[in-house]
């Protein structure tokens, strides 16, 4: 593809940068990226995304905009409390860069659709606020070869990985279950409605996920593949915990037992 003048423009910083040029920006103008949730996380990794030029872009969310979810989903508006969110980010989309396709997927991700729903995109961005969405993503993305870009938050904190073990050329990378082999037992770890969360937290790690799943696409610089970015805004204070390949895992391990979603 050609980019037209107004691309040109549009994307002039991306241009400029000799990682990218214009095979870069057609890159991502021809990408297709699945963003679950349009909550906290996916409100500046979609719009970043949206900007970056990212052609196609999935939205997978079953909720509808609250009053309280302003304070942080910043795709959003006031005038949209009870819309519901992938009809709202996809009308944020279109106003920041028409140039984007949106397809909405207003439904629960579960075990029977999860395949079917990751299957024509190229990365995969958790931005999920439960542990069962997050394993059955870890799962089905390694069953389906995809790389998935995750990211979580809790207060005043936040992390972000990427995922890619059942990319072929990457079987020694990690998966989530190599990270956290088993579910916290209910009621260890709340979520952010019940423990709370600093709203710039989100747009920090929410951004980087753009980030990452920008270097994806374009295979820039170092993956966070087999890296935990922890960040505490409190000190200000990143840093990087690095994981490997659990032999044992029960999913990507020597001998792996989850051969299907469930």
């Amino acid at each position: 593809m050609e980019l037209t003048d107004a691309q040109f423009e549009r994307y002039a910083r991306h241009l400029i940068l000799d990682e990218v040029g214009d095979a870069g920006q057609e890159k991502l103008l021809q990408a297709r990226v699945l963003v679950v949730g349009a909550g906290g996380l996916g409100a500046p990794m979609l719009l970043y995304l949206a900007a970056a030029g990212v052609g196609t872009i999935g939205i997978i969310d079953d909720d509808h905009v609250d009053l309280s979810n302003l304070q942080r989903q910043v795709i959003h508006m006031t005038e949209r409390v009870g819309s519901a969110k992938t009809q709202s980010a996809a009308a944020t989309i279109a106003a920041v860069n028409p140039d984007i396709v949106v397809e909405q997927h207003a439904t629960r991700l579960t075990a029977d659709n999860v395949m079917a729903l990751i299957n024509d995109y190229d990365v995969i961005a958790d931005g999920s606020d439960n542990f069962s969405t997050r394993y059955l993503l870890n799962d089905a993305c390694h069953l389906a070869g995809k790389t998935l870009v995750a990211g979580a938050l809790l207060r005043f904190e936040g992390q972000l990985s990427t995922f890619r073990s059942g990319v072929s050329g990457h079987q020694d990378a990690p998966c989530y279950r190599c990270l956290f082999p088993a579910t916290p037992a209910a009621g260890t770890v709340p979520r952010c409605d019940e423990a709370g969360i600093l709203g710039a937290v989100a747009g920090v790690i929410g951004t980087l996920q753009a980030t990452e799943v920008i270097k994806e696409i374009l295979s820039l610089g170092d993956s966070m593949a087999g890296r935990l970015m922890l960040y505490d805004s409190l000190s200000g204070s990143f840093r990087t915990v690095k994981f490997k390949r659990n032999p044992e895992c029960p999913l990507c391990g020597d001998a792996p037992q989850i051969q299907a979603v469930s």
